[in-house]
């Protein structure tokens, strides 16, 4: 990331930290304001150079406009201490933690402690729990840090995360590190577009796949037809035309406009952590970038998983890749020999890529892979595993299901904001999703995943709630059983209760469910073990579960985290 000064010209900020830093990092540590453990870290390169990292239990932090730079022309964001992406805080499990964030935007702002278990009046959303920070004024954030692990923080107001306004956030446990290692990354994903979210949204309304530069040809058509048969193939573009959809609509927003970033660094430049051969190595993978989901990988490494959404998960070794979705953290464990690896982070349409860089001599670099072939959505993604092609032939598109052998047992308004209702939802924790099936790597799944502690709750529940993620893409209109956030009713839950929530994506596009207050205890498998998230993904055309146990009274926001479906794919969730 390139900050500009008052004249225009560009700031070495790697530079200037490293010289600040070595004076400023003693002058701290004379003061006590630096742990010696983050003194130490700090000269032994063990925390990123490229972000700033504030330690705690107290912090300052102001949201200001600022001017940076990732694509070779200057545009205005939005950050924290004059930092985009914001800077990385580090707080330790127990602390009472005070943070005191100053609005100098024009405008309303909030920061959200994304997966983080506090009260309902520090959870940061405006309207909901708060009132929102106006402009000049200060607010206060208490709370008890109750966990450990890999988070993020980021604004809930306006599309500011868009902006710039999103950083990682690290609570290191009261006791010893369950599992070592001598090294300590952030590897923090996120999308910047040279455009305002409110210029991005519009464009969406007017055109869903306005950004969308990969739609079939005539060439395309031809080689479809040498390939698989005329009828065949005009059979398959009638389906998708009545459908007023398209195989390839992966992302909503793409690398038509946005610049992949690591740490803050775009992939021209890559973020750099450097290692002494042999040791384990820790990369805390955050996704808060705003609608893009990563692929990510190590050629010439394999990866253990140690943690997903901060908690702490049974060791699953061997793995060449993982599908990162949009809000969710993965923690992960390397051993390189001497050399340079390229952390290469795909975006899942195969648009462009983040990339980093891990390596034993600094100033290195490895061969950055080239992308994979761009995805193509298939019938399970539709929701129609098992339908063939020539059996879609007279399917009311507009509303598929409405009429058919699958019967949801909720009421969902069907109308103009619903084009499309899976037929035959499978629940498919074992699919690594499109793009990523039968790529000759192994990738991780949901079904891999088991909490390395016992499941708390073991209970069964005691009702299920169905929610169905409904939209129509042409209009770009998002919904929860057909009903947009404005017109739904809150869902009520009894302190206490033990409850499974279902999901059924009705549409072709990937919907991370962002839970606040609460964890979401997904069912992989087994019940002994379910692995606790913040964010649970549910793949195009499928359907997926957890239990939430309804232990913090309030109002909850519970949202789809993609920032462009929030406002319509929304619901507030009330325990009393």
């Amino acid at each position: 990331m390139k900050l500009i000064d008052n004249q225009g010209e560009p700031v070495d900020l790697a530079r200037r930290r490293f010289v600040q830093g070595i004076t400023t990092y003693g002058a701290l540590a004379s003061l006590g304001l630096m742990t010696p453990r983050v003194l130490q870290a700090a000269l032994n390169n063990t925390l990123s150079s490229d972000l700033p990292v504030l330690e705690g239990p107290n912090f300052d932090l102001t949201i200001e406009e600022v001017r940076v730079n990732f694509t070779g022309r200057p545009f205005q964001g939005i950050g924290i201490n004059g930092s985009v992406p914001a800077p990385t805080l580090r707080m330790r499990e127990g602390d009472e933690i005070t943070i005191r964030v100053t609005n100098q935007l024009k405008v309303t702002s909030s920061l959200h402690w994304h997966g983080i278990i506090l009260p309902e009046n520090m959870d940061g959303v405006p309207g909901l729990s708060f009132a929102g920070i106006q402009p000049g004024e200060t607010f206060v954030y208490k709370f008890k840090a109750q966990q450990n692990g890999t988070y993020w923080y980021h604004s809930h107001s306006g599309h500011q995360e868009q902006s710039g306004l999103y950083g990682a956030l690290i609570i290191e446990p009261r006791q010893a590190e369950r599992v070592k290692a001598e090294r300590d990354y952030v590897i923090l994903l996120s999308d910047w577009a040279d455009a305002s979210p409110q210029h991005i949204y519009a464009k969406l309304k007017k055109l869903s796949h306005y950004y969308n530069t990969r739609e079939r040809t005539l060439g395309d058509f031809i080689r479809e037809s040498q390939q698989d048969g005329l009828g065949k193939t005009l059979k398959n573009r009638q389906m998708w035309n009545d459908m007023r959809m398209s195989d390839r609509d992966i992302s909503d927003v793409t690398g038509k406009v946005y610049t992949f970033l690591a740490n803050g660094q775009t992939p021209k430049e890559g973020w750099e952590g450097v290692f002494r051969p042999g040791e384990r190595v820790r990369l805390r993978f955050i996704n808060g970038s705003a609608m893009t989901f990563f692929d990510v990988r190590i050629p010439g490494l394999k990866m253990q998983i140690i943690g997903s959404d901060g908690q702490y998960i049974r060791p699953v070794a061997g793995i060449d890749e993982f599908r990162i979705g949009v809000a969710e953290t993965y923690d992960v464990i390397v051993q390189p020999p001497a050399g340079a690896y390229t952390i290469f982070a795909q975006a899942i349409d195969r648009s462009g890529y983040a990339r980093a860089t891990l390596t034993s001599q600094a100033g290195q670099r490895a061969a950055i892979p080239a992308l994979d072939p761009m995805p193509v959505l298939s019938h399970a993604d539709m929701g129609m595993g098992g339908i063939e092609m020539g059996d879609m032939a007279g399917m009311d598109h507009r509303a598929m299901g409405h009429g058919s052998s699958y019967q949801p047992r909720v009421e969902v308004k069907m109308g103009p904001h619903i084009d499309m209702m899976a037929t035959n939802p499978q629940v498919r924790l074992n699919d690594p999703g499109v793009g990523l099936r039968n790529n000759g790597r192994r990738v991780l799944t949901y079904a891999d995943l088991r909490n390395l502690t016992p499941t708390r709750d073991k209970r069964p529940p005691s009702r299920e709630i169905e929610l169905h993620l409904t939209g129509n893409m042409s209009r770009y209109m998002w919904s929860i059983n057909g009903v947009s956030f404005m017109e739904a009713k809150p869902i009520a839950l009894k302190f206490g209760e033990r409850v499974r929530f279902t999901f059924i994506n009705n549409t072709m596009m990937h919907h991370p469910m962002h839970m606040h207050g609460m964890w979401s205890e997904l069912e992989t498998g087994d019940p002994n073990y379910l692995p606790r998230k913040h964010t649970v993904v549910v793949q195009p055309g499928a359907k997926i579960s957890y239990l939430l146990t309804a232990d913090a009274m309030g109002q909850w926001a519970f949202h789809c985290h993609m920032l462009y479906h929030m406002d319509g794919m929304m619901r507030t969730v009330v325990v009393a």
